[in-house]
């Protein structure tokens, strides 16, 4: 396999499992030297990851912060990025950062607290807002962002309201800040997966109704893989992608088309 990504660092929030885990090992195969873990709460899955993308030849550190805590988990993520990355090279620098963590409550707008919205807002929208602050003035010219939306934010979505509207922020922060980032050719832009077949998902999933509905979605007739769009995330990190930013890429198998 191609070496595209030789000796880039990278971070990539909500990595313990699902597409986050399947973009960290495409890393790996790519050549990453230093791959950054982010957990919320689950330490053994992600260490389980960390001995995944070392067992590939990559360097790989996992980093708790539960971002349901904003902008002071954020900084806190941040600080042990620069702190492992300084280890491993003698600099601060990171090449990419994928915003991948989420939350994807299926509920009404009427059935939706205030406390539910404020965390998902949070963990969706706010937190890669300031993880990106916070990194900016780190991150290699050249270097990639990429945010992690949702097909729903292509196509209505009655069931998911609030995360439709979160991931909608995100993409328009993409848009924003396209301009800014591209003066020093960092690219920033979006991936937009469909039902994709992780871990959180599982249990909707295994009503049969449920599974042959989100199969239908799309032109395929399956569901995705998480490596369907760490492929998608792979093309976005490296070089061949330099042309491209400001651009929500679809990854959903053609939902709905």
């Amino acid at each position: 396999m191609s070496k595209k990504l030789s000796n880039k660092t990278a971070l990539i929030t909500g990595s313990s499992r699902g597409i986050g885990r399947a973009a960290a090992l495409a890393f790996a195969k790519h050549g990453v030297g230093l791959i950054a873990v982010h957990y919320a709460a689950n330490a053994d899955a992600a260490q389980t990851t960390v001995r995944e993308i070392e067992a590939l030849g990559a360097k790989a550190v996992a980093i708790g912060a539960d971002l349901r805590k904003g902008k002071q988990a954020t900084d806190s993520l941040w600080q042990q990025f620069k702190e492992a990355a300084i280890a491993f090279s003698g600099k601060p620098a990171l090449d990419i950062l994928v915003n991948n963590a989420g939350i994807a409550p299926a509920t009404s707008i009427g059935d939706t607290t205030e406390a539910a919205f404020d965390e998902l807002m949070t963990i969706n929208f706010k937190a890669p807002f300031f993880l990106i602050q916070a990194a900016a003035d780190d991150i290699s010219d050249n270097g990639r962002i990429i945010n992690v939306s949702t097909g729903f934010a292509r196509v209505a979505a009655p069931t998911h309201p609030a995360y439709a509207a979160s991931k909608g922020a995100l993409e328009t922060l993409t848009l924003a800040l396209a301009p800014e980032f591209g003066k020093r050719g960092i690219t920033v832009n979006v991936v937009r997966p469909g039902v994709t077949e992780t871990d959180m998902n599982a249990e909707w999933l295994a009503m049969p109704e449920a599974r042959a509905g989100a199969e239908a979605m799309s032109v395929f007739n399956r569901l995705g893989r998480a490596d369907d769009v760490a492929d998608v995330i792979t093309f976005l990190a490296s070089d061949e992608s330099r042309w491209t930013t400001g651009q929500m890429i679809d990854a959903t198998g053609g939902a709905r088309l």
